[in-house]
């Protein structure tokens, strides 16, 4: 009965995956066409910049609202509503006619995408001992990157044969599909327990969702995503521009050669949570193992502006899949780190405030960028990014690794 029970959350984790994949779908989908949309709009960079904005401003509030909803409605129902919220955002810009709808319809998509980035880790928190939750929460973030990986090869095709709106229709179509195999398979699983069968409630201390701000470790985790986090925008959001604008590469070269890029990436989510759980295994207590991967990771950030520097595309783009690689590792990391030392009843709400540190990082990056780009273009941003995953190991360093202890008491999942 334990190995059915087994498999059935790792069937759990693979309908996460999936809906990482859909995510980064749907985002990337204005990314790889945003050359095409801007001329199409006659929009200019920094009308793109504030298109990009709007998505991460609501991005960054619905961190905040996702948390407690996902706490109070679990994590079965919380996701449905998400994909759907998300996916019928996705249909819109195949029916929009100007850079500001456009701004609206992405809008609306950041207030639904941000909230399996909650779900996800609370489902890994429930079910999951401390050993297994890093590979766990690599499996389903690598949809994230394997989405990015898919979507310029997959984006491009669908493009070029049937024009860019049609783009945003298959990706917004797909989601809806998703939410009958997700209702059937956890409204089935109603005795999947945490693998400890008891969680960990909040104490008087931490009580209360803003009780939690007065923890040390969720400032320090907060702080760390805002810092790096912006490393991952600019993949997403500006480097295909850099390669159409400063590598000078067709919409249909892009679509050959931006995946391996976030393959890389992929390949990074997997391996920074397989590794801290083989340092635990070999006797390393948790939080030194979590420490030792992303402190190994950010030794790689450095490299960040040979990427702009290097006159041969193939070897930019393997220096590009290098930091993919190494931030993936770190983000993994730092989002396991996130459920071990939360109480599980407020996971949900401390992984958003704990994200919309991310949101914050983005909304600056988004504005800031454009003007940076005409100022002195790509390579003052890729210095900048050398730089910050260094930085934001004095957070990691400075985290404590004990709690409250806690009574034990039955969370509903």
């Amino acid at each position: 009965m334990m190995g059915v029970l087994s498999q059935r959350r790792w069937w759990v984790v693979g309908l996460l995956l999936l809906a990482t994949i859909l995510n980064y779908l749907d985002r990337q989908s204005l990314s790889i066409l945003a050359t095409t949309i801007q001329r199409a709009f006659g929009m200019s960079d920094y009308a793109y910049g504030h298109v990009v904005f709007a998505f991460l401003l609501s991005y960054t509030v619905a961190y905040a609202l996702s948390g407690p909803f996902c706490d109070r409605f679990g994590v079965r129902v919380s996701m449905a509503v998400l994909m759907t919220w998300w996916s019928m955002a996705e249909l819109l810009p195949a029916f929009v006619h100007s850079g500001f709808t456009l701004g609206a319809s992405r809008l609306l998509l950041g207030l639904g995408e941000a909230g399996v980035w909650i779900v996800a880790p609370k489902a890994v928190g429930q079910y999951f001992p401390a050993e297994q939750r890093g590979t766990a929460i690599g499996i389903y973030t690598s949809g994230a990157t394997l989405g990015a990986a898919i979507a310029p090869p997959l984006i491009a095709l669908l493009a070029i044969r049937y024009g860019w709106q049609s783009v945003f229709i298959v990706t917004g179509l797909a989601g809806l599909l998703w939410v009958g195999p997700w209702i059937f398979l956890v409204r089935n699983t109603p005795a999947l327990p945490d693998p400890e069968k008891a969680i960990k409630a909040p104490d008087s201390s931490i009580g209360s969702s803003l009780s939690l701000l007065k923890l040390p470790n969720l400032w320090l985790l907060l702080i760390a995503r805002l810092i790096t986090d912006p490393v991952w925008y600019f993949y997403l959001f500006w480097y295909p521009k850099f390669l159409t604008e400063a590598r000078h590469l067709t919409l249909a070269r892009i679509g050959r050669t931006a995946w391996v890029v976030y393959l890389a990436a992929d390949v990074g989510a997997i391996a920074g949570g397989w590794a801290s759980g083989w340092l635990m295994r070999r006797g390393l207590g948790t939080l030194t193992a979590r420490r030792a991967v992303m402190t190994a990771a950010a030794c790689l950030f450095p490299l960040s502006p040979l990427v702009a520097l290097v006159s041969s595309v193939s070897l930019s783009s393997a220096l590009a899949a290098t930091i993919a690689f190494a931030h993936l590792s770190w983000m993994i990391t730092l989002t396991a780190i996130a459920v071990d030392l939360f109480p599980k009843q407020k996971l949900g709400t401390a992984f958003g405030f704990i994200s919309a540190g991310s949101g914050v990082g983005g909304l600056i990056s988004a504005e800031v960028i454009p003007h940076i780009l005409h100022a002195s273009g790509y390579l003052p941003l890729f210095i900048v990014m050398g730089f910050l995953h260094p930085l934001a190991l004095f957070m990691i360093w400075n985290l404590r690794e004990k709690i409250p202890a806690l009574p034990l008491v039955r969370q509903a999942i």
